[in-house]
């Protein structure tokens, strides 16, 4: 059985499919695109609250903008997540690693944080886990979407899984990292050298991604920084 036929025996997703599968059809054929060969990529702005879904065919390099979804909840403040119980939303470059058709909050797509990076970054014993983007618009930390969003970006998830995408990235950013925004956040944020810092690291993989549209070779140096391959 493949992975969409694993995931069909789950009332919520027979549900979200009932809901939504004509209208992800539409909106990928609007692209050139299928369900059946389909790679997605997230990209989230914390402060903008909005999630961003690109895709393209599994054979293509390069992503394009899909959809962009408001964010009904996100708790905290700019800022990564460093400890369990601070309610951050993480900022980073992830990955989903879970699908949970049985969620407290109808559907949910895991996050695997804490990264690599963040394992080095962070000073707390105990950092935290168990980030999703999730519906029922509460959150201690996740990106929460409304129901009816997180059926269709649940569902492009199954889709682009049973498709052969092993990994689908995750790009959580404090918010659009264009120079106008750098410039206004060191300012507001001067004397934070190392959240600045932090940022503009982040902003060399946003730039790079912006800018080719293709998923990001990520690598973490000793420091916890992250690095971007060719």
């Amino acid at each position: 059985m493949d992975f969409l036929g694993q995931q069909k025996q789950y009332a919520r997703v027979r549900k979200a499919i009932q809901n939504k599968a004509d209208a992800l059809d539409r909106s990928l054929g609007a692209q050139g695109l299928k369900s059946a060969d389909l790679n997605i990529l997230i990209v989230a702005y914390k402060s903008e609250a909005v999630l961003d879904l690109y895709a393209k065919s599994a054979k293509e390099g390069s992503y394009r903008k899909l959809v962009s979804y408001p964010v009904c909840a996100a708790s905290g403040n700019l800022g990564p997540k460093r400890r369990q119980g601070d309610r951050q939303v993480p900022e980073g470059f992830y990955r989903i690693d879970r699908f949970n058709p049985v969620s407290n909050f109808l559907l949910s797509l895991g996050i695997d944080y804490p990264n690599a990076a963040d394992r080095r970054k962070i000073r707390a014993a105990d950092p935290g886990g168990d980030i999703f983007i999730h519906g029922s618009c509460v959150s201690i930390g996740c990106l929460a979407m409304t129901n009816a969003v997180i059926e269709e970006i649940y569902l492009y998830a199954v889709y682009a899984r049973n498709s052969g995408q092993k990994t689908i990235p995750v790009y959580i950013f404090p918010f659009r990292m264009t120079l106008e925004n750098m410039k206004k956040h060191e300012t507001i944020y001067r004397k934070q050298p190392e959240l600045l810092d932090f940022w503009r690291n982040l902003k060399i993989g946003h730039d790079k991604f912006i800018e080719g549209g293709a998923a990001l070779k990520v690598g973490v140096t000793q420091k916890g920084d992250y690095s971007f391959g060719p």
